[in-house]
Protein backbone atom coordinates (compact mmCIF):
# COMPACT_ATOMS: atom_id res chain seq x y z
CA UNK A 1 0.00 0.00 0.00
CA UNK A 2 1.25 3.38 -1.20
CA UNK A 3 0.66 4.91 2.55
CA UNK A 4 2.92 2.29 4.41
CA UNK A 5 5.52 2.97 1.39
CA UNK A 6 5.45 6.28 2.49
CA UNK A 7 5.55 5.54 6.01
CA UNK A 8 8.69 3.40 5.34
CA UNK A 9 10.79 6.32 3.31
CA UNK A 10 9.30 9.24 5.89
CA UNK A 11 12.81 9.62 7.69
CA UNK A 12 14.22 10.31 4.04
CA UNK A 13 12.15 12.03 2.86
CA UNK A 14 12.16 14.85 5.71
CA UNK A 15 16.06 14.57 5.28
CA UNK A 16 16.35 15.15 1.63
CA UNK A 17 13.55 17.08 0.55
CA UNK A 18 14.35 21.07 0.11
CA UNK A 19 11.97 23.66 0.49
CA UNK A 20 11.47 24.43 -3.20
CA UNK A 21 10.31 20.83 -3.41
CA UNK A 22 8.00 21.51 -0.93
CA UNK A 23 5.96 24.16 -2.37
CA UNK A 24 5.61 22.50 -5.46
CA UNK A 25 3.86 19.35 -4.15
CA UNK A 26 1.82 21.28 -2.33
CA UNK A 27 0.47 23.54 -5.40
CA UNK A 28 -0.18 19.41 -6.94
CA UNK A 29 -1.62 18.19 -3.55
CA UNK A 30 -4.00 21.19 -3.55
CA UNK A 31 -4.48 20.67 -7.02
CA UNK A 32 -5.79 17.57 -7.28
CA UNK A 33 -7.75 18.28 -4.00
CA UNK A 34 -5.34 15.60 -0.99
CA UNK A 35 -5.02 19.15 0.55
CA UNK A 36 -7.26 22.11 1.26
CA UNK A 37 -6.52 25.56 1.36
CA UNK A 38 -6.11 24.81 5.57
CA UNK A 39 -3.98 22.09 5.30
CA UNK A 40 -1.66 23.90 2.86
CA UNK A 41 -1.51 27.20 5.00
CA UNK A 42 -0.73 25.02 8.21
CA UNK A 43 2.39 23.59 6.42
CA UNK A 44 3.38 26.99 4.49
CA UNK A 45 2.98 29.15 7.61
CA UNK A 46 2.43 26.68 10.67
CA UNK A 47 5.94 25.51 10.52
CA UNK A 48 9.38 27.22 10.45
CA UNK A 49 11.91 24.93 9.55
CA UNK A 50 12.14 22.72 6.18
CA UNK A 51 12.56 19.60 7.54
CA UNK A 52 9.27 20.83 9.81
CA UNK A 53 7.33 21.42 6.67
CA UNK A 54 8.31 17.96 5.26
CA UNK A 55 7.21 16.10 8.02
CA UNK A 56 3.82 18.21 8.36
CA UNK A 57 3.70 17.54 4.53
CA UNK A 58 4.06 13.42 4.13
CA UNK A 59 2.69 12.55 7.41
CA UNK A 60 -0.67 15.11 6.40
CA UNK A 61 -0.37 12.98 3.14
CA UNK A 62 -0.08 9.15 3.74
CA UNK A 63 -2.93 9.67 6.89
CA UNK A 64 -5.70 10.39 4.29
CA UNK A 65 -4.53 6.78 2.85
CA UNK A 66 -3.32 4.84 -0.93
CA UNK A 67 -5.41 6.74 -3.10
CA UNK A 68 -3.92 10.11 -1.95
CA UNK A 69 -0.26 8.48 -0.89
CA UNK A 70 -0.14 6.89 -4.33
CA UNK A 71 -0.99 10.45 -5.88
CA UNK A 72 2.02 12.01 -3.75
CA UNK A 73 4.78 9.62 -4.88
CA UNK A 74 3.47 10.48 -8.25
CA UNK A 75 4.35 13.59 -8.13
CA UNK A 76 7.52 12.95 -5.70
CA UNK A 77 8.92 10.84 -9.41
CA UNK A 78 8.05 13.98 -11.78
CA UNK A 79 9.55 16.69 -9.19
CA UNK A 80 12.19 15.48 -8.61
CA UNK A 81 13.30 12.50 -10.09
CA UNK A 82 16.84 12.09 -8.09
CA UNK A 83 15.13 11.90 -4.25
CA UNK A 84 12.21 9.59 -6.15
CA UNK A 85 15.16 7.03 -6.67
CA UNK A 86 17.14 8.16 -3.35
CA UNK A 87 13.87 6.75 -1.55
CA UNK A 88 14.00 3.82 -4.05
CA UNK A 89 10.33 4.60 -4.92
CA UNK A 90 10.90 3.46 -7.88
CA UNK A 91 10.90 -0.32 -7.12
CA UNK A 92 6.93 0.30 -6.71
CA UNK A 93 4.26 -0.10 -9.26
CA UNK A 94 3.92 3.39 -10.86
CA UNK A 95 0.10 4.43 -10.08
CA UNK A 96 -2.36 5.14 -12.73
CA UNK A 97 -4.77 7.26 -13.92
CA UNK A 98 -3.66 10.35 -11.86
CA UNK A 99 -4.94 13.71 -12.05
CA UNK A 100 -2.12 15.75 -13.54
CA UNK A 101 -2.37 19.50 -12.16
CA UNK A 102 -1.63 22.26 -14.40
CA UNK A 103 1.78 23.90 -14.91
CA UNK A 104 3.41 27.45 -13.79
CA UNK A 105 3.64 27.72 -17.81
CA UNK A 106 0.72 26.29 -19.29
CA UNK A 107 -0.10 29.65 -20.81
CA UNK A 108 3.33 29.74 -23.09
CA UNK A 109 4.69 25.92 -22.44
CA UNK A 110 3.89 22.63 -23.07
CA UNK A 111 2.51 21.12 -20.00
CA UNK A 112 4.63 19.10 -17.45
CA UNK A 113 2.80 15.61 -18.52
CA UNK A 114 4.25 16.36 -22.38
CA UNK A 115 7.46 17.62 -20.86
CA UNK A 116 7.85 14.00 -18.97
CA UNK A 117 6.03 11.97 -21.92
CA UNK A 118 9.88 10.22 -22.61
CA UNK A 119 10.32 5.97 -23.06
CA UNK A 120 10.65 3.82 -19.93
CA UNK A 121 14.09 3.34 -18.85
CA UNK A 122 16.47 4.92 -15.77
CA UNK A 123 15.96 8.72 -15.32
CA UNK A 124 19.48 10.46 -17.00
CA UNK A 125 22.03 12.55 -14.50
CA UNK A 126 19.90 15.43 -16.37
CA UNK A 127 16.25 15.75 -17.43
CA UNK A 128 16.60 16.74 -21.52
CA UNK A 129 14.06 19.14 -23.04
CA UNK A 130 11.50 16.83 -25.41
CA UNK A 131 11.82 18.33 -29.13
CA UNK A 132 8.40 19.42 -28.68
CA UNK A 133 9.33 21.91 -26.14
CA UNK A 134 11.78 23.43 -28.03
CA UNK A 135 9.75 23.66 -31.00
CA UNK A 136 6.71 25.12 -29.06
CA UNK A 137 8.95 27.82 -27.16
CA UNK A 138 11.05 28.75 -30.49
CA UNK A 139 8.27 29.22 -32.23
CA UNK A 140 5.89 30.74 -29.16
CA UNK A 141 8.73 33.09 -28.21
CA UNK A 142 10.76 33.77 -31.28
CA UNK A 143 11.03 37.27 -30.45
CA UNK A 144 11.96 37.09 -27.33
CA UNK A 145 14.43 34.38 -26.74
CA UNK A 146 18.14 34.11 -27.37
CA UNK A 147 18.78 31.97 -30.76
CA UNK A 148 20.35 28.77 -30.11
CA UNK A 149 22.31 26.98 -32.81
CA UNK A 150 22.29 23.63 -34.43
CA UNK A 151 23.65 21.02 -32.17
CA UNK A 152 25.71 19.75 -34.94
CA UNK A 153 27.41 22.27 -36.10
CA UNK A 154 27.75 24.55 -32.90
CA UNK A 155 30.94 24.91 -30.89
CA UNK A 156 30.48 25.62 -27.45
CA UNK A 157 32.75 26.50 -24.71
CA UNK A 158 32.66 26.56 -21.19
CA UNK A 159 35.68 27.50 -18.95
CA UNK A 160 36.02 26.48 -15.35
CA UNK A 161 39.16 27.85 -13.24
CA UNK A 162 38.86 26.53 -9.42
CA UNK A 163 41.88 27.28 -7.01
CA UNK A 164 42.45 24.70 -4.82
CA UNK A 165 45.75 24.63 -3.02
CA UNK A 166 47.18 27.71 -2.19
CA UNK A 167 50.79 28.94 -1.12
CA UNK A 168 49.42 28.98 2.09
CA UNK A 169 48.53 25.64 2.87
CA UNK A 170 46.06 26.60 5.41
CA UNK A 171 44.08 28.37 2.72
CA UNK A 172 43.45 25.04 0.62
CA UNK A 173 39.48 24.53 -0.27
CA UNK A 174 38.97 21.02 0.88
CA UNK A 175 35.81 19.63 -0.84
CA UNK A 176 36.16 22.04 -4.00
CA UNK A 177 37.37 19.27 -6.18
CA UNK A 178 33.86 17.66 -5.91
CA UNK A 179 32.48 20.99 -7.03
CA UNK A 180 35.05 20.84 -10.03
CA UNK A 181 33.36 17.43 -11.04
CA UNK A 182 30.21 18.66 -10.83
CA UNK A 183 30.21 21.39 -13.06
CA UNK A 184 32.11 20.15 -15.26
CA UNK A 185 29.53 17.34 -16.35
CA UNK A 186 26.90 19.88 -16.09
CA UNK A 187 28.40 22.01 -18.49
CA UNK A 188 29.21 18.86 -20.62
CA UNK A 189 25.89 17.79 -20.28
CA UNK A 190 24.71 21.03 -21.52
CA UNK A 191 26.97 20.71 -24.22
CA UNK A 192 29.47 22.32 -23.90
CA UNK A 193 33.41 21.61 -24.49
CA UNK A 194 35.23 22.32 -21.00
CA UNK A 195 38.41 23.87 -20.41
CA UNK A 196 40.00 23.67 -17.22
CA UNK A 197 42.52 25.21 -14.75
CA UNK A 198 43.68 24.91 -11.36
CA UNK A 199 45.51 26.89 -8.92
CA UNK A 200 46.37 29.98 -10.72
CA UNK A 201 47.25 33.66 -9.57
CA UNK A 202 45.47 36.47 -10.46
CA UNK A 203 47.93 37.30 -13.11
CA UNK A 204 47.61 33.42 -14.84
CA UNK A 205 43.86 33.77 -13.84
CA UNK A 206 43.57 36.85 -15.90
CA UNK A 207 45.40 35.92 -18.72
CA UNK A 208 43.30 32.47 -19.08
CA UNK A 209 40.30 34.57 -19.08
CA UNK A 210 41.33 36.70 -22.00
CA UNK A 211 42.73 33.55 -24.21
CA UNK A 212 39.81 31.75 -23.72
CA UNK A 213 37.64 35.10 -24.68
CA UNK A 214 39.67 35.24 -28.03
CA UNK A 215 39.23 31.57 -29.08
CA UNK A 216 38.24 30.67 -32.60
CA UNK A 217 35.16 28.32 -31.67
CA UNK A 218 33.16 31.05 -30.13
CA UNK A 219 32.21 32.48 -33.48
CA UNK A 220 30.64 28.97 -34.46
CA UNK A 221 28.72 29.08 -30.86
CA UNK A 222 25.50 30.62 -29.00
CA UNK A 223 26.57 31.29 -25.88
CA UNK A 224 29.56 30.48 -22.92
CA UNK A 225 29.99 29.92 -19.27
CA UNK A 226 33.06 30.97 -17.33
CA UNK A 227 32.94 29.09 -13.75
CA UNK A 228 35.54 30.93 -10.96
CA UNK A 229 36.07 28.79 -7.64
CA UNK A 230 38.01 30.07 -5.17
CA UNK A 231 37.84 31.99 -1.74
CA UNK A 232 37.11 35.84 -2.76
CA UNK A 233 36.76 39.33 -1.22
CA UNK A 234 34.26 41.86 -1.87
CA UNK A 235 35.04 42.90 -5.08
CA UNK A 236 37.16 40.02 -6.58
CA UNK A 237 38.60 36.60 -7.09
CA UNK A 238 41.49 35.22 -4.80
CA UNK A 239 44.76 33.91 -6.87
CA UNK A 240 46.62 30.96 -5.30
CA UNK A 241 49.35 33.45 -3.89
CA UNK A 242 47.18 35.62 -1.84
CA UNK A 243 48.05 36.53 1.55
CA UNK A 244 45.68 39.10 2.89
CA UNK A 245 42.53 40.96 1.10
CA UNK A 246 44.91 43.22 -1.05
CA UNK A 247 47.70 40.49 -2.89
CA UNK A 248 46.81 38.72 -5.67
CA UNK A 249 43.53 39.42 -5.94
CA UNK A 250 41.52 39.48 -10.16
CA UNK A 251 38.93 42.11 -9.56
CA UNK A 252 35.90 41.50 -11.00
CA UNK A 253 35.20 43.76 -13.23
CA UNK A 254 38.45 42.49 -14.86
CA UNK A 255 36.10 39.43 -15.88
CA UNK A 256 33.61 41.98 -17.73
CA UNK A 257 36.26 44.21 -19.33
CA UNK A 258 37.73 40.61 -21.19
CA UNK A 259 33.94 39.57 -22.35
CA UNK A 260 32.80 42.78 -23.08
CA UNK A 261 31.23 44.03 -26.51
CA UNK A 262 34.58 45.69 -27.70
CA UNK A 263 37.43 43.29 -26.71
CA UNK A 264 35.03 40.05 -27.05
CA UNK A 265 33.97 39.86 -30.86
CA UNK A 266 33.11 35.83 -30.96
CA UNK A 267 30.64 36.54 -27.96
CA UNK A 268 28.92 39.55 -29.04
CA UNK A 269 25.13 39.65 -28.89
CA UNK A 270 25.22 36.00 -27.14
CA UNK A 271 24.44 35.17 -23.08
CA UNK A 272 27.56 35.13 -21.48
CA UNK A 273 27.00 33.02 -18.33
CA UNK A 274 29.48 34.06 -15.10
CA UNK A 275 29.31 31.99 -11.92
CA UNK A 276 31.42 32.94 -8.81
CA UNK A 277 31.85 30.85 -6.09
CA UNK A 278 33.80 32.88 -3.59
CA UNK A 279 32.89 34.81 -0.14
CA UNK A 280 32.81 38.36 -0.61
CA UNK A 281 33.34 39.27 2.72
CA UNK A 282 33.20 38.26 6.61
CA UNK A 283 29.62 38.55 6.79
CA UNK A 284 27.02 35.70 8.16
CA UNK A 285 25.07 36.64 5.75
CA UNK A 286 21.18 37.00 8.44
CA UNK A 287 20.11 39.81 9.96
CA UNK A 288 16.77 40.88 11.74
CA UNK A 289 14.58 43.52 9.78
CA UNK A 290 11.72 44.98 10.07
CA UNK A 291 8.72 46.25 6.80
CA UNK A 292 9.42 50.01 5.56
CA UNK A 293 7.97 52.10 3.08
CA UNK A 294 10.65 53.34 0.27
CA UNK A 295 9.81 56.57 -1.34
CA UNK A 296 9.21 55.43 -4.98
CA UNK A 297 12.17 56.29 -7.52
CA UNK A 298 11.42 59.34 -9.84
CA UNK A 299 11.04 58.83 -13.55
CA UNK A 300 13.89 60.48 -15.35
CA UNK A 301 12.87 62.32 -18.33
CA UNK A 302 13.30 60.72 -21.72
CA UNK A 303 16.73 60.95 -23.31
CA UNK A 304 17.17 61.07 -27.11
CA UNK A 305 19.09 58.38 -29.10
CA UNK A 306 22.19 58.92 -30.92
CA UNK A 307 21.94 59.41 -34.45
CA UNK A 308 23.99 56.51 -35.25
CA UNK A 309 24.30 53.23 -33.94
CA UNK A 310 26.16 52.55 -31.15
CA UNK A 311 26.45 48.67 -29.01
CA UNK A 312 26.47 48.70 -25.69
CA UNK A 313 29.31 48.08 -24.04
CA UNK A 314 28.00 45.56 -21.37
CA UNK A 315 25.20 43.85 -22.63
CA UNK A 316 24.36 39.77 -22.84
CA UNK A 317 25.62 39.13 -18.98
CA UNK A 318 24.32 37.51 -16.51
CA UNK A 319 26.82 37.05 -13.36
CA UNK A 320 25.36 34.22 -10.47
CA UNK A 321 27.22 34.84 -7.08
CA UNK A 322 27.12 32.70 -4.33
CA UNK A 323 26.55 34.99 -2.19
CA UNK A 324 25.42 39.08 -1.52
CA UNK A 325 28.64 41.11 -0.79
CA UNK A 326 30.55 41.59 2.57
CA UNK A 327 28.83 38.13 3.14
CA UNK A 328 30.70 34.58 3.48
CA UNK A 329 30.06 31.06 1.26
CA UNK A 330 29.92 28.26 2.83
CA UNK A 331 31.75 24.64 1.77
CA UNK A 332 31.51 21.08 3.38
CA UNK A 333 34.77 19.83 3.64
CA UNK A 334 33.80 16.64 1.89
CA UNK A 335 30.82 17.33 -0.14
CA UNK A 336 31.71 20.80 -2.11
CA UNK A 337 30.29 24.23 -1.47
CA UNK A 338 26.71 25.06 -0.97
CA UNK A 339 26.28 27.04 -3.50
CA UNK A 340 27.44 24.52 -6.43
CA UNK A 341 26.06 21.31 -4.61
CA UNK A 342 22.11 23.47 -4.88
CA UNK A 343 23.01 24.63 -8.50
CA UNK A 344 23.72 21.71 -10.43
CA UNK A 345 20.91 20.03 -8.64
CA UNK A 346 18.90 22.91 -9.71
CA UNK A 347 19.73 23.06 -13.29
CA UNK A 348 19.47 18.64 -13.67
CA UNK A 349 16.01 19.13 -12.70
CA UNK A 350 14.56 22.17 -14.19
CA UNK A 351 16.68 23.60 -17.02
CA UNK A 352 15.01 21.26 -19.47
CA UNK A 353 11.80 23.83 -18.85
CA UNK A 354 13.30 27.11 -17.63
CA UNK A 355 15.46 29.83 -18.86
CA UNK A 356 18.56 31.19 -17.24
CA UNK A 357 17.11 34.05 -14.96
CA UNK A 358 14.33 31.39 -13.61
CA UNK A 359 16.95 28.61 -13.32
CA UNK A 360 19.00 31.24 -10.99
CA UNK A 361 15.87 32.18 -9.09
CA UNK A 362 15.48 28.53 -8.30
CA UNK A 363 18.30 28.31 -6.94
CA UNK A 364 18.04 31.21 -4.27
CA UNK A 365 14.78 29.75 -3.22
CA UNK A 366 16.74 26.76 -2.35
CA UNK A 367 18.58 28.76 0.04
CA UNK A 368 15.18 30.11 2.34
CA UNK A 369 16.31 27.50 4.86
CA UNK A 370 19.96 28.20 5.06
CA UNK A 371 19.97 31.81 6.25
CA UNK A 372 23.54 32.21 6.44
CA UNK A 373 24.29 32.68 2.43
CA UNK A 374 22.29 33.58 -0.55
CA UNK A 375 23.40 33.70 -4.15
CA UNK A 376 22.68 36.78 -5.64
CA UNK A 377 21.99 37.78 -9.90
CA UNK A 378 24.53 40.74 -10.90
CA UNK A 379 25.21 42.86 -13.77
CA UNK A 380 22.34 41.22 -15.33
CA UNK A 381 22.41 42.87 -19.21
CA UNK A 382 20.65 39.77 -20.84
CA UNK A 383 18.12 41.16 -23.01
CA UNK A 384 16.38 38.19 -24.02
CA UNK A 385 15.63 34.89 -22.32
CA UNK A 386 18.31 32.22 -22.71
CA UNK A 387 17.09 28.64 -22.57
CA UNK A 388 19.58 25.47 -22.27
CA UNK A 389 17.09 23.04 -23.71
CA UNK A 390 19.65 20.63 -22.49
CA UNK A 391 20.25 17.30 -24.91
CA UNK A 392 19.29 19.58 -28.13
Amino acid sequence: MADKRLFEVRTKFIEGVNVAIIQDLLDDMQHVKVLNDGEVEDVKEGQTRTKDKARCLIDMVRKKGAAASEKFISRIKERDPSLYHTLQLDSQPAPSNITQPAADFKAQQPSVSQQESRPAGPVPWMIPSTAEFVTHTQEKEADSIYKIQDKASRQRLALIINNIEFEKAELKRNGAQQDQEQMKKLLEELGYSVELHNDQSAQEMESTLSLFSQREEHTKSDSTFVVLMSHGVRDGICGKLTKDEKTDILKTDKIFDIFNTKNCAGLRGKPKVIIIQACRGGGDGHAWVSDSIVAPVPIQDPLEDDCLRKEHKEKDFICFCSSTPDTKSWRDPVKGTIFIQRLVETFCKNACRDHIEKLFRKVQSTFLDFQRQMPTRERTTLLKKFYLFPGN
